[in-house]
């Protein structure tokens, strides 16, 4: 049976940078007085592997968040790694050794002024994109999806990412499913006629993320109108002791859509 989601939610800046791999994931992160927020993520990928931690600012105030630089941060995992991260710019603290592992827990902890915050997540099995294309909208227009086999007997949770010409789109996608046998899923992820609108020869790069229900449930919650809602409030952190944010160990597979193409595209990014 195939299914089709569309689920997304328009966020502010926070940016995360990492030396073999970037993403940007764009936050809403509504408060009164400043915050902590913690973010990061660890891959199926060689590193590094960066946290960021700033302080929130409210939404009527420029989008610049301030950096927090007397973080004492670590990564440990359920076998035995572990390493205290060193701050390479302000605020952003990256490993050096840490590998991420399919299938190991992962605990960070970040201590500031002898207060100490700490987030658990577990690196799920990687799903594979099977193809990528373009299809009519129900609504008009065309739209740019993927398909996938999603894994039976377990709850499956996704996050879809997708840069266009090397630039990501802002924005985000999270969809879950489970199911007792093997599915093939249909998820559309944006449209062709986006701002500015697809051209032909544009590239597209996919990035599915297999994550956590903790990670799911951050996203799912994120707010949806820039935070000027009648009441604000922020998405569900997986981090202790009130700090906002997500730490998030993933697998990742990538693939590329040269757009326009009449069939399914096969090449996939290392």
């Amino acid at each position: 049976m195939k299914k089709n989601r569309n689920l997304h939610y328009i966020i502010l800046l926070i940016a995360v940078t990492l030396t073999s791999c970037e993403k940007v994931i764009q936050l809403d992160l509504n408060t009164i007085n400043p915050q902590l927020v913690i973010q990061g993520d660890i891959y199926d990928e060689p590193g590094p592997y960066v946290i960021n931690i700033s302080k929130t600012v409210n939404f009527d105030q420029p989008n610049v968040f301030p950096p927090v630089t007397n973080a004492t941060v670590t990564i440990t995992d359920n076998k035995g790694q572990s390493e205290e991260l060193s701050q390479a710019t302000p605020g952003n603290y990256v490993t050096s050794t840490l590998k991420g592992i399919i299938g190991r827990t992962y605990t960070l902890k970040v201590t500031i002024d002898e207060k100490t915050y700490t987030s658990v997540s577990t690196m799920p099995e990687p799903v594979e994109i099977d193809t990528i294309y373009q299809k009519k909208s129900v609504f008009g227009g065309n739209l740019i999806a993927l398909s996938l086999t999603n894994p039976p007997n377990k709850d499956n949770y996704y996050q879809v990412i997708h840069l266009v010409n090397g630039k990501q789109v802002p924005g985000f996608s999270v969809f879950a499913d489970n199911s007792a046998e093997f599915e093939s899923i249909s998820y559309s992820f944006m449209s062709t006629s986006a701002v500015p609108p697809l051209v032909a020869g544009d590239s597209i790069n996919v990035w599915l993320e297999c994550i956590d229900n903790g990670v799911f449930e951050y996203f799912r919650t994120a707010n949806k109108d820039g935070g000027r809602s009648a009441s604000p409030s922020n998405p569900v952190s997986n981090i202790t002791n009130g700090a906002l944010g997500y730490f998030n160990a993933c697998s990742v597979r990538k693939k590329v859509f040269i757009y326009p193409e009449d069939k399914h595209i096969t090449t996939t990014i290392n």
